[in-house]
C-alpha cells in the first residue's frame, strides 16, 4: 500500500471498474488527453484496486465509485473526475469550477450513474488489457 500513495505523489492514479464501459471510456478520454503521462490507473478489481479498497474500509466487491489516489490523499464519486479534469490541459478545465456545487448535490448524479451505468453503458467479460504502448500507465 505505502507504494501506491508514494506513485500518487508524482502520478495521481484512477482506480476505476474495470469491466464498466462507461470506466473504460473515461480512462480512454483520459489517456487521449494526457500526452505527458501523468496519469496512472489500476482496475479495482485488480490485487492494487482491492487492497485500496480494503485501505479505505470498502468492501473490495464494492465498485461503486471510482477512486483518485493523488499527493497520497483519496478522492471518490464525483470528486474524481472533476480533479482528473483539472490536470488536462484542454477547454474542459472549465468544468472544474463544478468543484464549487456542494458535493452531496454533485455526489447525488454520481451515484445514480454510478447505479445504472452497465445498464445504460454495458459491461464487458474481464478487465481491459492495456497495449504494449500503454502497459507502464497501468499499476500491476
Amino acid at each position: 500500500m505505502k507504494e501506491v500513495f508514494k506513485i500518487s505523489k508524482e502520478h495521481p492514479i484512477l482506480l476505476f471498474d474495470g469491466v464498466c464501459n462507461l470506466c473504460n471510456g473515461f480512462v480512454q478520454f483520459t489517456i487521449e488527453r494526457d500526452p505527458e503521462g501523468q496519469f496512472r490507473f489500476a482496475a479495482l478489481q485488480s490485487a492494487i484496486g482491492k487492497k485500496v479498497l480494503e485501505h479505505i474500509h470498502l468492501s473490495p466487491e464494492d465498485l461503486s465509485t471510482a477512486i483518485l489516489i493523488e499527493d497520497e490523499k483519496i478522492y471518490t464519486q464525483s470528486t474524481v473526475g472533476l480533479k482528473m479534469i483539472k490536470k488536462m490541459d484542454v477547454w474542459y478545465r472549465f468544468l472544474y469550477l463544478l468543484i464549487f456545487l456542494p458535493k452531496s448535490f454533485r455526489d447525488f448524479f454520481y451515484r445514480i450513474i454510478a447505479r445504472n451505468r452497465y445498464k445504460w453503458f454495458g459491461e464487458k467479460e474481464s478487465c481491459m488489457i492495456p497495449t504494449p504502448e500503454l502497459q507502464s500507465r497501468f499499476l500491476n
